[in-house]
């Protein structure tokens, strides 16, 4: 019941991003898609990192916790694609290039 009524939200502010920004026409169309994409990333995200933990979102505490812990998975998130970015630049790609591995007797 939670998940449909912030479902229903989340489109609700998706189409309402939509319609305003395409009263202006298409000058702003990618600003619209990037926005859309951020609001899906942020609750897709957010309902990841906290699918079996406790959330406390009534109170400063609460709230302050969960930004925490959030925050702490998103840094996470970007040290690990900076580690395999890295680990694939450092690659020898060129090596054994004219070795073909496949057995082909049979």
């Amino acid at each position: 019941m939670d998940l449909t009524i912030t479902l229903i939200g989340i489109g609700v502010l998706i189409v309402a991003i939509w319609v305003f920004l395409e009263l202006k026409r298409f000058r702003h169309r990618l600003l619209a898609i990037f926005l859309i994409g951020l609001l899906l990333f942020l609750y897709f995200s957010f309902t990841f990192v906290f699918h079996n933990k406790p959330l406390d979102l009534s109170s400063i505490n609460g709230i302050s916790q969960a930004g925490g812990t959030y925050f702490a998975w998103l840094g996470s998130v970007f040290v690990n694609f900076k580690s395999i970015t890295t680990n694939a630049i450092n690659m020898n790609w060129a090596a054994n290039t004219s070795v073909n591995s496949t057995n082909s007797s049979g």
